[in-house]
């Protein structure tokens, strides 16, 4: 009996696997390291609320909630690319819209911390900026808050 729940698990493991990776155009580069920044953001989060008495776990579940979101997303922009026939613009665009979007929470996250953080790393929140079209000015917020330039 275990070895047929074990198949079972395993196939439906598969299967899911496979429609999550069709749906989002495939396990590309860009979808990596969009996971492990979106890991990274949850688990920096999750650290800095710990190191400053700030845990809770329903804001936990709503940020759990929020990086599958993404994904979904990421999902639905793959389908427009293959209604418009667009190769994976659009997809890449919002990939890339994420990435600085996580980049610059866990900058935020590890300010928090109190772990400076190199330059470089911000300057990649601005590339990742202008490959998704998007051109904000919005700024990166120290630990305490204040907007960096």
């Amino acid at each position: 009996m275990k070895d047929h729940l074990d198949y079972f698990t395993t196939s439906t493991a598969s299967i899911v696997g496979a429609m999550m990776g069709y749906m989002v155009g495939g396990w590309t580069l860009l979808l990596q390291v969009l996971l492990v920044f979106v890991i990274a953001d949850w688990i920096t989060g999750w650290v800095a609320a710990w190191m400053n008495g700030e845990l809770r776990s329903r804001i936990g579940h709503e940020g759990i909630i929020r990086k599958v979101t993404i994904f979904i997303l990421v999902a639905i922009a793959n389908l427009i690319d293959g209604i418009l026939g667009e190769g994976h613009y659009i997809r890449d665009a919002v990939i890339f819209f994420y990435l600085a979007t996580e980049l610059l929470s866990i900058i935020e996250n590890v300010g928090r911390m109190g772990i400076p953080m190199p330059e470089v790393l911000r300057s990649a929140v601005k590339i990742f900026q202008s490959k998704s079209g998007e051109n904000s000015e919005e700024g990166i917020k120290d630990h305490a808050g204040k907007k960096q330039p």
